[in-house]
């Protein structure tokens, strides 16, 4: 876990006003501003209000103290590093951390190397929102001061790639997916999420700037910014993993997608409509709504874990898509690491039965998933947290010059892999335009 630095003798906050107009403007400070550290995790709502609300924008940088996936006993030591002082406390959950779960194992070829997990204590803690500049530090004051010098302005760089690859030629994807349709016809596994990599081994891009592209083309409700050291990942998910506000627990899955037609409202309506009768979708969508119920159950007091919402379709800049939302009131003194074991991965991301599809995943995927498909997020002082699902994103690791960004799709037995293969390119369109930008 590392040496734990000396107890702050005091930590303050300071508030300043800001009109809506200059709200982007003061988060491009403080993105310039956190780049100095080694470690930084900003998450952007980009002002959704995808209810139960929490944060709108939270930047967290340097390090109080630190704790990173050992080799065994990891949640464990994870539960002893949150109960040691009460605090902020940001990281992530890679896909791998189901090897100690589920007791699986991997070895797929991993390009960027994020851990299993990763959590810090930050030194920087920064609330930001139209009308609102929040500061906690030990000396705010100088923090305000240094970010209100700094330039608002990105970098503008040339951007240089090789060519990004797939790891399956479409002929190779449909061969999968028909083999996987086998599984489910042989009672293997009912529904599962299956994804390809996209993957360039020399880039060399600005991961602040790419952020900054993403959003303008693709901003979503739980996007992040998240650097430790060498190791980027810049994401414009839509998704929320878990949630806590006080003893409620919340899990919004996502399954089902259709384009935007923003050119022609009524065909984008139209495509809204498509999308909420869609059979194949709604049956997606229950199958992992079954799931998250399942998961939650286990945490939650009995008779309390309900659906909120079924089949909401709810509008993104580039898609639609099908969420609900499943919440429970957790029994008493459940700890943080025990609700994590219970619900992770997430079944949006796998499938059911939750165990035997990672390990079809295992077998049919080229690639490790690392951290995405995993989840970044916080923990408050009060013990309430809010994790994502970590999809849409881009993966990149500065000193191997290798970036990656991985899309996938639920496989039942009613699909239609060619029309798989066209969700995975519909939802990687965003990247694609910002990876395609010589200049952002």
């Amino acid at each position: 876990m590392g040496e734990k630095p000396a107890k702050l003798f005091i930590v303050i906050t300071i508030n300043h006003m800001y009109t809506i107009s200059e709200f982007e403007l003061i988060k491009n400070k403080v993105l310039n501003w956190a780049n100095r550290f080694s470690t930084f995790c900003l998450l952007d709502n980009h002002r959704y209000h995808i209810q139960p609300h929490s944060e709108e924008c939270l930047l967290a940088a340097g390090e109080r103290r630190r704790i990173e996936a050992g080799k065994i006993n990891r949640l464990p030591q994870l539960q002893s590093f949150i109960n040691e002082e009460k605090g902020w406390i940001f990281g992530h959950f890679a896909y791998d951390l189901k090897n100690e779960i589920e007791n699986l194992s991997s070895c797929r070829h991993d390009g960027i190397g994020f851990s299993d997990y990763f959590f810090f204590e930050p030194e920087v803690v920064i609330k930001i929102k139209p009308g609102y500049l929040h500061i906690t530090a030990t000396d705010p004051d100088k923090c305000y001061d240094e970010i209100m010098s700094i330039s608002s302005e990105v970098v503008v760089m040339k951007q240089e790639l090789t060519p990004v690859k797939s790891r399956y030629s479409k002929q190779e994807y449909i061969s999968v997916i028909d083999n996987l349709k086998k599984h489910i016809l042989r009672g293997d596994c009912y529904e599962i999420n299956f994804c390809q990599e996209f993957y360039s081994e020399q880039a060399v891009v600005n991961p602040v700037a790419l952020y900054k592209k993403l959003s303008a083309i693709s901003p979503n409700p739980f996007s992040a910014l998240y650097k430790l050291k060498d190791k980027w990942l810049v994401c414009a998910s839509p998704e929320r993993f878990l949630g806590k506000q006080n003893q409620t627990i919340f899990s919004q899955p996502i399954k089902g997608t259709s384009g935007r037609l923003t050119a022609d409202r009524q065909k984008d309506e139209e495509s809204k409509v498509w999308l909420y009768n869609s059979s194949k979708d709604r049956s997606e969508n229950v199958m992992v709504v079954d799931l998250v119920r399942n998961d939650l159950s286990k945490v939650c007091e009995e008779g309390t874990v309900k659906v909120d919402e079924l089949f909401g379709i709810y509008s993104f800049p580039q898609v639609h898509q099908m969420i609900s939302t499943v919440s429970g009131t957790l029994n008493n003194n459940v700890p943080f690491t025990e609700i994590i074991r219970a619900t992770f991965p997430m079944g949006s991301m796998t499938g059911a039965p939750k165990k035997r599809v990672m390990e079809l995943i295992e077998q049919y995927e080229q690639t490790k998933r690392g951290i995405f498909s995993g989840a970044v997020g916080y923990i408050n002082p009060d013990g309430d947290f809010d994790f994502n699902v970590v999809i849409r994103s881009i993966m990149y690791n500065e000193t191997t010059s290798y970036l990656s960004y991985l899309v996938g799709s639920g496989i039942t037995w009613y699909c239609e892999a060619e029309k798989e293969w066209e969700e995975c390119l519909l939802k990687a369109g965003a990247i694609k335009m910002v990876l395609s930008d010589n200049k952002y």
